[in-house]
């Protein structure tokens, strides 16, 4: 276990692997997720690059702290742990919220920032007024309140019924989210507007969707695919908002193979 104070906070992450020439790899989880959900990918990626995981501002066992609510505070967080690790050259893999942090990353940071892979994201998600319902329904009766609806969003039919121990577990990870950094997140998204970012883009940059992402669906990231300029898109087929989760092995070779293109050396 990690545990370093960043900026205001102390942040949770894990370093996998050992400093070279080559770009870390960096993954960021989803809105009321922890970095756990990154264990099937790491274990078929199979330690052939080095990797950082980390709990986001708010969530699993990094603080939440005082600042602004915001992307940028968030993406400010990131660029602070590459520098205490001595980072300087990334591959950036964010999911849903993950992704609007990957890029503002970029913005901000261009210099860290080697390669993109945007899964399940866009430029941006929701309006501020379905942010502002799901946070006077969390701030009122907690997560629980509208987690089985995430987690139909989260996860197909398919996964509901033939994996229920797994879906329970991460019903847990989200109702056991402290409801301050998940509201704080919320009024993050409710913000943020990556468009002229994306635009600007000009990194290699892969976008994965699952075909039945009730969160962020196919369509929508096929518009951040379509403003990245030279952005590959990928579907991966029976996963929804998590398909890391849901369908590792598609996942994992879609990254492995981006991160390939990115090292032909390798």
């Amino acid at each position: 276990m990690r545990l370093t104070r960043i900026n205001d906070i102390v942040l949770h992450h894990r370093l996998n692997g050992t400093s070279s020439d080559a770009p870390v790899v960096v993954f960021i989880n989803s809105l009321g997720t922890d970095f756990r959900i990154w264990d099937e990918t790491m274990a078929r990626l199979g330690g052939e690059w080095t990797t950082l995981v980390y709990d986001k501002r708010g969530h699993g066992l990094s603080d939440l702290g005082n600042a602004q609510p915001s992307i940028a505070t968030h993406a400010a967080d990131l660029a602070a742990l590459l520098d205490h690790l001595a980072i300087r050259r990334t591959i950036i893999c964010g999911l849903s919220i993950g992704g609007l942090i990957a890029l503002q990353l970029y913005a901000s940071r261009p210099d860290l920032v080697q390669a993109m892979i945007l899964s399940n994201t866009a430029h941006k998600i929701g309006t501020a007024q379905s942010w502002g319902e799901r946070i006077a329904i969390a701030e009122a009766g907690g997560i629980a309140a509208f987690a089985d609806g995430v987690m139909e969003k989260w996860f197909t039919p398919a996964f509901h019924s033939r994996r229920a121990d797994e879906l329970a577990g991460y019903r847990n990870m989200l109702v056991r989210q402290p409801a301050t950094g998940y509201v704080a997140a919320c009024k993050a998204l409710a913000s943020a507007d990556l468009t002229e970012t994306a635009q600007g883009v000009s990194v290699p940059a892969l976008c994965i969707v699952g075909d039945q992402d009730g969160s962020t669906p196919p369509a929508l990231v096929r518009s951040l695919a379509d403003l990245v300029p030279g952005a590959r898109y990928e579907i991966i087929e029976g996963a929804g908002h998590i398909p890391c989760v849901e369908q590792p092995e598609a996942f994992a070779a879609l990254v492995s193979a981006f991160i390939r293109s990115q090292s032909p050396e390798r």
